[in-house]
């Protein structure tokens, strides 16, 4: 998965201990996370359906179609994450074409895992 550096300077990030649940399914999306070290899992129905490292995102499909959230992300060891309103979203895919691009590779490779692991 492309690694997402545009973080790698934050100074505006949440220390969370494994086992904290950062987001339920179904639950409001109002801001996504970029991962700066650490693991969370991606949880659908009780089962992990991938596990986030170091340098991704997660929860930022939520914030481009504004429906619920459709898994839950709980940290799997201890995680260093930068929470990202929309309204920063916006602003960095606005002023940062690139951010918007990786963006979307990663949403294309986690679908194409997904459908991989469905066929």
């Amino acid at each position: 998965m492309p690694e997402i550096n545009v973080f790698r300077n934050e100074t505006n990030f949440q220390i969370l201990e494994a086992g904290t649940v950062i987001f339920k399914r179904s639950d409001p999306s109002d801001f996504m996370y970029a991962l700066l070290e650490g693991e969370v899992d991606i949880i659908v129905e009780g089962k992990v359906v991938a596990t986030i490292g170091s340098g991704s995102l997660f929860g930022e499909m939520a914030l481009i179609d504004n429906g619920p959230r459709s898994a839950t992300a709980q940290v799997k060891s201890t995680a260093k994450v930068v929470p990202v309103d929309k309204r920063r979203f916006m602003f960095m895919i606005q002023q940062t074409p690139f951010f918007a691009l990786q963006v979307m590779q990663l949403m294309a490779e986690r679908i194409r895992k997904f459908d991989d692991t469905v066929q």
